[in-house]
């Protein structure tokens, strides 16, 4: 059986390797209304963080599963299943579905650089999505702790904009205060990405990541998504032992949440 190359696989790849009986494709997307595309990869299922790939009734947006195994399973997911996950150009959500798999104990999950445009580009075919449930699978792998909270705290990198985390901008979410965390540092997920939506090389993202790239860094972002786009960038990188903050502003932005808040460029 063949394996992922790396966190990041290409459209080239997905082609070749597209009808291996042990390879699951996922569309990752955000839908409240449960709507989506028409068409995507054949054979694709649906990661939707709006539903089960986020807790239900969790206080803070796109809080992690308290079981983070069972909605992968559920698209027929098991321990030793490639997974490749896609998004729409430009999206941010593939990276959040790579990290929740990585937090799952799967072992072989990538994303799909540049995602459906990529794949388009290549000549990939797109086919109408089949909603049918499949068989379930089984992860038997230990969960990973990839994620932190705030009294847990590091080297926080930032991924939301220059003009958000200085506080020159409003935050979308309302009710948050505008700033960021004492300490931290940004790098905005647009940074780490080419234009066509496709990642940096590791060379070009070593070098943003040269000032204050360590090991042990812990990302935030508005609420834990954009914060996976810079942490897959990290692991491209070279870097260990990364964390996802999943509270992210929406949690110490609150005006209640005890935390300070610092504005301007600096960290």
């Amino acid at each position: 059986m063949s394996t992922l190359p790396t966190p990041l696989v290409d459209a080239a790849w997905l082609i070749d390797h597209l009808n291996d009986e042990d390879l699951v494709v996922v569309c990752a997307l955000s839908s409240r209304s449960g709507r989506i595309p028409d068409a995507g990869i054949p054979g694709t299922r649906i990661a939707n963080i709006e539903a089960e790939f986020s807790e239900p009734h969790a206080e803070l947006p796109h809080t992690a599963p308290t079981n983070l195994q069972a909605p992968f399973e559920q698209l027929g997911i098991s321990s030793d299943t490639k997974v490749v996950i896609y998004d729409n150009p430009k999206g941010f959500f593939a990276a959040r579905i790579w990290w929740l798999g990585l937090a799952a104990g799967l072992d072989q999950v990538a994303v799909l650089d540049g995602g459906l445009v990529a794949w388009e580009k290549a000549g990939g075919e797109l086919a109408p999505f089949n909603l049918s449930a499949p068989l379930a699978g089984k992860i038997q792998s230990k969960l990973r702790p990839l994620f932190v909270d705030a009294d847990g705290l590091g080297l926080v990198v930032d991924a939301r904009s220059a003009e958000r985390f200085a506080g020159t901008a409003p935050e979308p979410r309302p009710g948050l205060r505008a700033g960021h965390i004492p300490g931290s540092v940004n790098l905005p997920y647009t940074e780490v990405l080419n234009d066509d939506g496709t990642f940096r090389s590791p060379v070009e993202l070593q070098e943003l990541f040269a000032d204050f790239g360590s090991d042990n860094m812990h990302f935030s972002c508005g609420s834990g998504v954009t914060a996976c786009i810079d942490a897959l960038a990290a692991t491209l990188a070279g870097y260990k032992n990364l964390k996802v903050y999943d509270g992210s502003w929406s949690e110490w932005g609150r005006p209640n949440s005890g935390f300070e808040v610092a504005e301007g460029d600096a960290g």
